[in-house]
């Protein structure tokens, strides 16, 4: 890789960041299309969040993708917001168009399609449970209502934040029954499906739990039915407790590697103005060569 002063700068706000496999993916796309740019990672907090943005203009950087836990703060620190992240209330990517800066939400595409690609698992008419309530909750909230989902719940540590994301969303959704759940009653429901009213089809961690390796306190995937399938959108090199915890019940189990890739290709097609290869970030991610 050859850096000049014309080379395009893009790369990844978040804290943590370390462990982001989003340079990987994005690089490899990078050197496939021959483009002169280069993606970093930035570890920002909370509290830099706002330089860091501001610092997108002054620094001419062509963009980034934002990732925990400033996806929703983001928000208020962009000039415009497009349509869908809007409605989502959540961003995360921005592409700066010589300083002005727009913001996007590419989570809910990549969402949709991973779960397509991973157990060929369509939400229309299907139930749906949720664990947490942040900003990639947003995203995958309103695909699914999209997708026409009869049932989605969405269940955090603090039900209030629960509460109010159902009540914002559920106005403008009527084909989708929401509901809001405490984390606990579905960590430690006497039956499998008591908390959630009956079996799920999927469950869905859009929180960040498993991050470090940690664990829900109980068996969060009692709530899904025979058949039915987990998806984790924490990833790491071996299996996430949650996805371990659902293939030793039998259920279809995946990590969050397809949908990173997923969202990070309408992220490359924003900042760039064309597609990667297809499939090429996927494969850089799970072909075991270094970044």
């Amino acid at each position: 890789m050859q850096l000049s002063g014309r080379t395009q700068v893009v790369g990844i706000f978040g804290d943590p960041v370390a462990h982001s496999l989003s340079p990987k993916m994005q690089n490899a796309a990078i050197r496939d299309c021959a483009l002169d740019a280069v993606y970093v990672p930035f570890h920002v907090t909370a509290t830099q969040l706002s330089d860091a943005i501001a610092g997108l203009r002054a620094m001419g950087l062509r963009g980034v993708n934002l990732t925990i836990p400033h996806k929703e703060a983001a928000c208020r620190l962009v000039d415009e917001l497009d349509d869908e992240a809007a409605l989502i209330g959540a961003i995360n990517t921005i592409v700066n168009d010589k300083g002005y800066l727009k913001g996007y939400n590419t989570d809910g595409v990549g969402l949709l399609a991973a779960l397509s690609a991973e157990f060929g698992f369509n939400p229309a008419q299907r139930r749906v449970l949720l664990l947490g309530a942040g900003g990639a909750c947003r995203a995958a909230l309103v695909a699914f209502c999209r997708a026409g989902a009869a049932w989605v719940g969405v269940a955090n540590r603090t039900r209030e934040r629960a509460e109010a994301l159902v009540a914002e969303i559920s106005p403008r959704f009527k084909g989708t029954v929401l509901a809001a759940i405490d984390l606990a009653e579905v960590e430690f429901a006497a039956e499998g499906s008591a908390a959630t009213a009956g079996p799920v089809d999927l469950l869905v961690n859009t929180s960040s739990v498993g991050l470090h390796g940690e664990s829900f306190r109980g068996d969060v995937t009692a709530c899904v039915r025979k058949g039915g399938a987990v998806y984790d959108m924490v990833y790491a090199a071996a299996p996430t407790p949650l996805v371990a915890a659902a293939r030793s019940r039998g259920l279809a189990a995946a990590d969050g590697l397809g949908m990173l890739a997923g969202q990070g290709e309408v992220a490359f097609r924003l900042w760039f103005g064309r597609p990667p290869r297809e499939k090429l970030m996927l494969q850089s991610l799970t072909d075991g060569s270094p970044e």
